[in-house]
């Protein structure tokens, strides 16, 4: 099954139903003041701006790593502080059923950057490689006059780690080779180089700092700088993903977001350990009955948890911040999102790696021009995102190098209704040995592994999954609608024989690249800090210029 993306934006007002319209930009004034008129002729050239000139919004994706949207001030959790995150959120479109692709990392990014299901493109898990030769939305976006811009992490396996993006400002955060490969042929074993434990429950708490901590400080710090680099360059719009590593595991807090909450209000899951085969594989896998968790190691890391949400709250705000300061902030359609959440406790689990609400869904949120301020129930993904982007740019759209398995979201961001929307999602890695596979559709969620009996919940009456309705009598019909519909978008032979015959490679290749001179795949931006700040090849006005926002006169 394929959703083939059409071009929204034709010329004229041949759009279909919707009418679509260019952005045209706010003249936000570059102040070139000369006493109190504003006098253009003082404007040095390469800071000039046709502000009468009809201009494609920028676009500033901020993303979260494993966080749930229910543990967000802006989704209505009560005790969790994110003013950022909702002040976009009152001004903008929120979304309350948007769900990643793959509860994993890297085929959730990889998914949502190439608008692919993971199964489509071979991404099946955090050690699987992320093709070049698959198109992206920033390739897209580059393409139709766009500069393009990754700050932070974004987990490509691979030689390639730009992905269509013109620049890159900081290395990943994780490894880009083929270590964290799945393996089926011995899926009950225990990966422990790896894989994930529940030390992170029971060492969370206060720290000075971590590595994480430094790596979202140096990401943020990156985007900022770069964001003042365009405001003073005007030369095209821009797309920049800023991509954090919080509030992903260890939950581990600096104190000054660890003081923000009461250790002793910090509430407890609201779901005991469930029994369903696939709950307790993941519990076996990352040793939930070998922790010696107690309440108290319970309540220590949903503290951290929440402190680090606070974090990346305020990361969020720095870059906010930074486009209001660069005169950009009118310009520019925000984005905040998470490439899928923690489950946090809830049925007895941790992490992701999982259908359930905590672990698939991901807040999703719009705010900007053209935006209308909303919220949305009807169900959708992050592989629509890439369509979405480009009704956004609204110039000419480019030849699509590969249909696309998301829609477009713009029509809804203007206030459209929307037709009935099926989501789907796959889980290719750890702890199962076939394809865990998920459809969302109205109220209602269906989760299918061959291995394991099936699961539908009716997820707005019983957010929390409790009741497992799969073998209702009263829900036979739709137990079989969903059925056929696995039947119709899934060949699952053919998908789990690619997937072993993808691991017998990689394990091939990894084993080699171990030997001898290790050749590593990990980006190393580039850097020639002789040529920054002040130097004698450049006049002294000429840096001022470069690296003052607005410029002097």
């Amino acid at each position: 099954m394929f959703h083939v993306f059409r071009n929204a934006c034709k010329s004229g007002n041949d759009t279909g139903n919707v009418e679509i319209r260019p952005l045209v930009a706010t003249q936000n004034s570059y102040s070139f003041l000369v006493g109190s008129e504003f006098d253009t002729d003082k404007i040095p050239t390469q800071y000039r701006r046709d502000t009468d000139m009809q201009k494609s919004p920028n676009i500033v994706l901020i993303m979260a790593d494993q966080l749930a949207p229910h543990f967000t001030g802006a989704y209505g959790h009560p005790l969790v502080k994110t003013p950022h995150i909702d002040a976009l959120a009152a001004t903008g479109t929120r979304f309350d059923a948007a769900y990643c692709n793959s509860p994993l990392c890297a085929p959730s990014r990889a998914s949502f950057m190439s608008g692919q299901l993971p199964s489509r493109i071979g991404t099946y898990d955090n050690g699987a490689e992320f093709p070049a030769s698959i198109p992206t939305f920033a390739h897209y976006l580059r393409s139709m006059g766009y500069r393009t811009c990754l700050s932070g992490k974004m987990h490509f396996v691979g030689p390639d780690q730009m992905h269509g993006f013109e620049e890159r400002l900081t290395t990943d955060v994780y490894p880009a080779d083929h270590a964290w490969t799945a393996d089926w042929e011995h899926s009950e074993e225990r990966i422990g180089k790896w894989y994930h434990n529940m030390d992170a429950v029971t060492q969370a708490g206060p720290a000075a700092t971590t590595f994480q901590y430094e790596y979202d400080d140096e990401a943020t710090f990156l985007a900022r700088r770069r964001i003042f680099d365009y405001a003073m360059e005007k030369t095209a719009p821009f797309a920049m993903v800023v991509s954090l590593i919080h509030p992903h595991d260890p939950y581990v807090a600096r104190s000054e977001f660890w003081d923000l909450y009461d250790h002793d209000a910090i509430d407890l899951p609201e779901t005991g350990p469930a029994d369903d085969p696939m709950t307790e594989r993941l519990r076996s896998g990352i040793e939930v009955d070998k922790s010696n968790l107690t309440e108290e190691s319970i309540r220590s890391a949903r503290h951290g948890y929440y402190a680090n949400v606070s974090h990346f709250d305020s990361k969020v705000g720095e870059v906010v911040k930074a486009l209001k300061d660069a005169d950009l902030f009118d310009d520019t359609i925000i984005i905040v999102t998470s490439d899928h959440g923690d489950m946090l406790g809830e049925r007895g689990l941790w992490y992701k790696m999982n259908f359930h609400e905590h672990s698939a869904r991901v807040p999703l949120i719009f705010s900007g021009p053209g935006i209308e301020n909303a919220t949305r129930s009807e169900p959708v993904s992050l592989v629509d995102l890439l369509p979405t982007f480009l009704d956004i740019a609204g110039t000419a759209q480019p030849d699509l190098g590969m249909p696309v398995d998301g829609f477009t979201l713009w029509p809804i961001l203007q206030g459209s209704d929307a037709e009935e929307r099926t989501v789907l999602g796959e889980y290719c890695a750890e702890m199962t040995c076939a394809p865990v596979l998920m459809i969302r559709r109205g109220d209602y969620k269906y989760i299918h592994c061959e291995t394991d009996p099936p699961q539908l919940y009716d997820v707005v009456a019983d957010p929390f999954e409790r009741t497992n309705l799969a073998a209702d009598p009263a829900q036979r019909e739709r137990v079989a609608a969903f059925q056929k519909d696995i039947t119709r978008n899934w060949d699952e032979t053919t998908m789990t024989e690619s997937i072993l015959s993808s691991q017998k490679r990689r394990f091939a290749v990894h084993d080699a690249m171990e030997k001898g001179a290790w050749t590593a795949w990990d980006y190393n931006p580039p850097r020639r800090a002789s040529e920054e700040y002040v130097r004698n090849t450049v006049s002294w006005d000429d840096v001022l210029h470069r690296m003052q926002y607005p410029p002097p006169d």
